[in-house]
């Protein structure tokens, strides 16, 4: 399987994502492209991640004329294929996450960008260029953008892990229709949580939506579409303490951060959306990360170490929205070209 999001992702789903998708090769028939001559390197730029930022990315770098290799290790698209319905992306009134990551993917791959899945294990630095080590091979390149992205933070709690598929889940999109007709818990108070309310609620029965807050922190127009719905209950300035259930999920405790009044609610499944952790651990020596391990980057999409650029949610940034990870695409890439054309 070259995409996966959870244990459990809908056969549909699945299907209309990959049905452009490469299929990964096997390591001894990889294409091993040829040196570019007078340059002493395989591409001119190599993009690790397959987001919104990494395909905008690919597509400025070709439409600049530069030889590009995306390399993504798990699927295309990143996190906006767990959204049902995109409509913040200027002019385009409405479209699905798959369809909006499907029209990226065919347009990079058009230009002629080299897209394969393959895991990024390291980059070192090579006089001015850099050596990329993946799973399946070692490549040199003029300039390395990482558009690595996140991946959702898990609340933490004991067996969470272990529930993770029976009950447990971080995408409401991919096991919502796991759960027709049954009370689940969304956990989060950010536009994802809020979506992920809204979307579950067209299947089950019952749909808390648990925030330690007394405020959601998403839009609200999604919040004032979820307070119509009947079957939908705020549970406000709360956490999650623990998540019952043998074989898969039975209920949850939640505490009452004002009263410190613990109450059980009966579930049978919780979806986790209380942020995101960027994927960045194979360069903490490569780039300077800052506490929380993103890559310390500005608007330049500039890192500290020069060729080297980062772009979309893996970077240290105020606003993370599909409108700012193309944005950073767009800059990362030109930025890169500029580089290049100094070798």
């Amino acid at each position: 399987m070259i995409f996966m999001l959870t244990p459990r992702i809908s056969e549909s789903i699945f299907l209309n994502i990959n049905k452009h998708l490469l299929t990964r090769p096997a390591e001894s028939t990889i294409s091993q492209p040829v040196l570019l001559k007078g340059k002493n390197m395989d591409y001119d730029i190599v993009v690790v991640g397959g987001g919104t930022a990494g395909m905008t990315a690919a597509i400025y770098a070709k439409r600049a004329g530069k030889s590009v290799l995306l390399l993504e290790q798990e699927g295309i698209g990143g996190q906006i294929v767990t959204s049902p319905n995109v409509e913040n992306y200027p002019g385009i009134k409405q479209i699905s996450g798959i369809e909006f990551a499907e029209a990226l993917y065919v347009q990079a791959s058009d230009l002629g960008a080299e897209i394969t899945f393959e895991k990024v294990e390291g980059v070192l630095p090579m006089d001015g260029k850099f050596e990329v080590k993946t799973d399946m091979r070692t490549l040199v390149a003029g300039s390395v953008i990482l558009a690595t992205g996140a991946k959702s933070r898990p609340l933490g709690l004991d067996r969470e892990a272990e529930l993770t598929g029976k009950g447990v889940s971080y995408c409401a999109v991919c096991d919502g229709a796991f759960f027709r007709g049954m009370e689940v818990a969304v956990v989060g108070g950010g536009s994802t949580a809020l979506q992920d309310a809204l979307f579950l609620s067209s299947y089950c029965s019952k749909v808390y939506l648990i925030h330690r807050r007394d405020e959601f922190r998403g839009e609200e127009k999604t919040v004032s579409a979820l307070r119509e719905k009947a079957n939908v209950e705020f549970v406000l300035s709360s956490v999650v303490e623990e998540i019952k259930g043998e074989n898969s999920v039975s209920g949850i405790l939640v505490k009452d951060l004002k009263t410190g009044t613990v109450s059980e609610k009966a579930v049978s499944g919780i979806f986790v959306a209380v942020g995101q952790i960027p994927r960045n651990e194979e360069f903490a020596s490569l780039v300077e990360l800052d506490s929380y391990g993103y890559v310390k980057a500005g608007e330049d999409c500039v890192t500290s170490l020069p060729g080297v650029f980062a772009a979309g949610d893996c970077r240290t940034k105020e606003v993370r929205q599909l409108t700012t990870a193309a944005a950073d695409g767009a800059v990362a890439a030109l930025a890169a070209c500029q580089y290049i054309d100094t070798l």
